[in-house]
């Protein structure tokens, strides 16, 4: 019995058609596609679905011509059933198949509860997502000064991310910029959000326009490969806005100030900087990563904005003082190296 999602979407696609006509009914068969509006199943033509194994594609992948979103069947019984837990994506697919459910996994009292958004749905949040370049996100971070934008893979750009305040409300659709969290082999552990207002080009007027999923402890957003020398700090726009003038420094965003604290560190490290906030939290995050450092034979230099964090620095003092001012705090061997000026 399989339960897997991609056994699941492997069974979906060898019945494709049939999917379609369940879950995408204002839509019509043209040839080896399925033509349907969108993914929520509107009337219209701009999605089609591959019916049939081809040398385009696999059977049961769908795109939509559109906004470029595209994903696999299980997508298409998420978005037009408006389901948000993977479980209950599964169970219906299951129902659809005439599937019987999983068996029950034992219980375990030391095993403690999974946290609210797996490695698994973030992973296929971020593969349902776009590369940022001409989207929402690249003027998003063009506002806030970041225009360098080299090494950032590991950001996308989802048109319609679902955002829910709480288990009562109801879900809401807005733009947003995932960020893959990923470990130290460079596996996807985790995804945060940033949901996004496309009339400010800013974080849209939500109580919590920023949430991370999966498993995040140790684990980090990640910029360049590292090697002997990184930069670490909490936010994604506070590293983005270094990476401005350190564009070859290998960087992660940890998310937040515990996270930071709590890094893990390749085996090649042999000098960390720690880009530090400017408020209590950044400042017991800062002691604890250098104390760290320190612990495991790892030189630790911070550097520290002259306002609330480096973004804030960027955005108000400009690009050539954020650059002086950082030139000031790398250790001299790495001037020349990633400031491209001699020391």
């Amino acid at each position: 019995m399989a339960h897997n999602p991609h056994d699941l979407a492997r069974r979906l696609a060898d019945r494709a058609e049939a999917v379609c006509r369940h879950y995408l009914s204002s839509g019509r068969r043209e040839g080896s596609y399925w033509l349907v509006g969108d993914v929520r199943n509107t009337p219209g033509r701009s999605m089609y679905v591959r019916l049939k194994d081809s040398p385009k594609g696999p059977a049961g992948k769908w795109t939509d011509a559109a906004t470029g979103e595209h994903g696999d069947l299980l997508d298409v019984i998420r978005e037009s059933c408006g389901l948000v837990d993977f479980k209950d994506v599964a169970d219906e697919a299951r129902t659809f198949l005439s599937m019987p459910p999983p068996e029950p996994m034992p219980a375990n009292p030391r095993q403690a509860a999974a946290p609210h958004g797996s490695p698994e749905a973030a992973l296929r949040l971020f593969g349902m997502s776009q590369p940022i370049t001409g989207t929402l996100v690249q003027s998003y971070l063009r506002e806030r000064g970041i225009t360098d934008l080299r090494g950032t893979e590991n950001l996308r750009f989802h048109p319609r991310c679902y955002y829910r305040p709480n288990e009562h409300s109801p879900t809401e659709t807005w733009p947003a910029m995932i960020a893959a969290v990923t470990d130290l082999g460079g596996k996807i552990t985790g995804a945060h959000r940033t949901w996004l207002d496309p009339r400010r080009r800013d974080k849209a007027p939500l109580d919590t326009p920023r949430r991370a999923m999966g498993d995040l402890l140790g684990n980090a957003v990640r910029f360049g490969t590292g090697g002997e020398v990184m930069a670490a700090g909490e936010g994604i726009e506070t590293v983005l806005s270094v990476r401005q003038v350190l564009p070859d420094m290998p960087m992660l965003a940890a998310l937040s100030a515990a996270h930071l604290a709590a890094i893990l560190f390749p085996d090649t490290l042999r000098r960390l900087y720690v880009l530090r906030d400017d408020d209590p939290a950044g400042d017991g995050a800062r002691d604890s990563l250098v104390e760290r450092a320190n612990a495991a034979g790892i030189e630790a230099i911070v550097i520290s904005p002259q306002l609330g964090d480096f973004n804030e620095d960027l955005r108000t003092l400009g690009i050539d003082v954020l650059r002086s001012q950082t030139r000031m705090q790398v250790g001299p061997q790495d001037v020349a190296r990633f400031l491209g000026v001699a020391a």
